[in-house]
């Protein structure tokens, strides 16, 4: 068996696990955040749901660990409360990122099981453990029965050859990766990391690594685990642990040879984390802040090499610098070691421990017009403000804002650049009006197409982050589409009954639940597309929301308004309007229950 199939099978009844098989897993860690988290606590009270296991239940308060927005804080004490009241155990805004969190206590190691609310779950591949992101009613379900279903990914071998290049980071290999595989080519796969320069990574080296196969639209992205990472865990646990990892004759779906050293310092242009360029390409662009920090490159060796690329030096004039440690664990150690002091003396703002501008919720936010060069894992419009957001390495993130353009840390110029006051703006519209919920069950539909043939649009398209904290159904279909351009006015236009059809990768990004219940609140009848993101197809499942697949949806040749019937257990699509029939996956035998069923509970 590969590395994902022996986990799942040591957590569940099965010795042997294969592709496609659906089996219910015994879950390690149960944890939920604050955005989420409130949800949670209201899916398992609404439906009485008992605590499987206290000891295994966690709240890591990451998302807004300042407590600065009201609605968060709200959220926050709903999870205090129903955690006081079910001892169950609280990382709160004093600890840090909640996936750091699990690693640094010991709660993730290798061949361990962990959900969370947080859509970056799979970072827990760094240490050979299975993390996965999940919505609301996921998580409740785990929580109450301390299992959860899942289908068995297939499995993908990539194969890192040759020598590591000199000045060659964590980030710029995973943006390597992107710029290879792009964002939806290994989608719904489990990817296995090898190789001799793979086995030297660092912990801190992994979890860049792991963390972007969300945006990769991996299942996970898992790494074996080395004898120092190893040791680190068993140090953390308290115990001796078994090191899990693959068979020699696993099978895998595919296998890829890459050659390492051919790898160069790379960054992901505004708008798409997979549209990655050498740094060299964007030399000289103009910035007016910098930020390094998030479940990506918020870790001690990024700060310090970023320390040691700012020492002596002054943030450009004009250009704000925002530095935010994954845990307050991290935080103090950059104390220690007086990188703090450092950073300060630069001219960098530094903040406590948490996720930061990702979750909309702390520092990392930009303004209209404002170009940003971030460590961060996401740069999707809107994702992290109303501006610009280049990715990198805290490398390059560090000298450009010494230099106040993006550059690399061996070009850093003797004076800085001044940004000019030009600016393109972004003007987004507010909407409102909420159609009524369809709250029918038929197995065959018939509607009006609307018909987006995009691929990889995201939960921040679908539902922006700004309005996480909204908890009513009723609510939510106001703010659908209101960040994909060209679709602003869908929730004014959509009529209950209408279906939508996209292309690959929908729903990548985020586990909020929102983004599927919004289109509940709109009644529109079902989705379909080629493909979708793991984490989306869950929560559209687990909320009795038809979503079809089809890889043949150009065959179809529709057109805004066509009429189309859809059959859900067949996978028949037909376009009424033009005569034409396709075939597409039926619903599996769980997703029909859970449909039938009304939801997951």
């Amino acid at each position: 068996m590969t590395l994902i199939e022996k986990i799942l099978a040591n957590h569940s009844k099965e010795k042997v696990v294969c592709p496609g098989d659906i089996v219910d897993i015994e879950i390690d860690v149960r944890a939920a955040r604050d955005f989420g988290g409130a949800n949670v606590v209201k899916n398992m009270q609404d439906h009485q749901l008992k605590i499987h296991d206290p000891s295994k239940t966690f709240f890591t308060f990451d998302c807004n660990p300042t407590g600065s927005d009201q609605k968060y804080a709200v959220n926050q004490q709903i999870c205090r409360l129903f955690a006081r009241d079910n001892g169950v155990k609280v990382f709160d805004i004093n600890t840090g990122i909640g996936t750091h969190t699990l690693i640094e206590k010991g709660l993730a190691y290798s061949g361990s099981t962990a959900v969370t609310t947080d859509s970056h779950a799979n970072i827990l591949g760094a240490v050979g453990a299975f993390g996965q992101g999940m919505g609301d009613k996921d998580i409740a379900a785990a929580i109450h029965k301390g299992k959860v279903w899942f289908k068995v990914p297939k499995s993908v071998k990539i194969n890192l050859r040759g020598k590591r290049p000199k000045g060659l980071y964590a980030k710029d290999i995973v943006l390597g990766l992107l710029d290879h595989f792009g964002a939806n080519s290994l989608l719904g796969y489990s990817v296995e990391l090898y190789g001799e320069e793979v086995d030297k990574l660092t912990l801190d080296e992994r979890i860049t690594i792991a963390s972007m196969g969300t945006e990769m639209g991996c299942i996970i992205l898992l790494f074996t685990p080395n004898e120092a990472i190893m040791e680190y865990s068993e140090f953390r646990r308290g115990e001796k642990l078994e090191l899990i990892k693959a068979d020699k004759d696993a099978e895998y779906e595919q296998e890829f040879h890459l050659d390492l050293d051919r790898f160069v310092p790379r960054l992901a242009l505004p708008g798409e984390p997979h549209n990655t360029v050498p740094v060299k390409e964007s030399t000289g662009v103009h910035i007016d802040s910098a930020f390094i920090g998030s479940c990506t490159n918020g870790r001690m060796e990024d700060f310090r090499i970023a320390a040691k690329i700012l020492k002596g030096k002054k943030i450009a004039p004009g250009v704000v610098f925002k530095i935010v440690p994954a845990t307050d664990e991290i935080w103090n150690e950059c104390l220690k070691e007086g990188l703090i002091n450092i950073f300060k003396e630069a001219g960098a703002m530094v903040s406590n421990a948490g996720c930061a501008g990702c979750a909309a919720g702390q520092v990392g936010q930009n303004g209209e017009g404002e170009v940003s060069i971030s460590t961060g894992n996401r740069n999707f419009p809107g994702k992290q403000g109303k501006g610009k957001v280049y990715l990198a390495s805290p490398a390059t993130v560090a000298a450009s804002a010494i230099a106040g353009c993006i550059v690399s840390p061996d070009k850093i110029p003797d004076k800085p650049l001044v940004r000019d006051h030009t600016s393109n703006r972004i003007v987004t519209d507010t909407l409102d009006q909420i159609p009524g919920e369809k709250d029918s069950k038929p197995k065959v539909v018939e509607g009006r197409v609307w018909y987006i043939p995009m691929d990889n649009i995201d939960t921040d398209m679908i539902f922006h982050n700004r309005y996480l904290t909204i908890t009513d159904l009723d609510e939510m279909g106001k703010y659908t589409f209101d960040n994909l351009k060209g679709f602003e006015n869908f929730s004014r236009v959509v009529m209950a009954g209408d279906i939508v059809v996209v292309h690959k990768n929908f729903g990548s990004g985020s586990s909020r639940q929102q983004a599927v219940d919004c289109f509940k609140a709109l009644g529109v009848q079902a989705i379909v597309a080629e493909s979708y993101g793991a984490i989306y197809e869950r929560n559209a499942i687990n909320a009795a929301f038809p979503i079809v697949t089809c890889k043949a949806i150009s065959n179809l040749h529709l057109s805004n308004g066509d009429d189309v019937r859809i059959n859900f257990e067949t996978g028949e699509i037909q376009n009424l309007t033009k005569e034409i029939s396709v075939l597409g996956e039926r619903f599996s035998e769980v997703q029909l229950e859970i449909y039938q069923n009304g939801g997951l509970f």
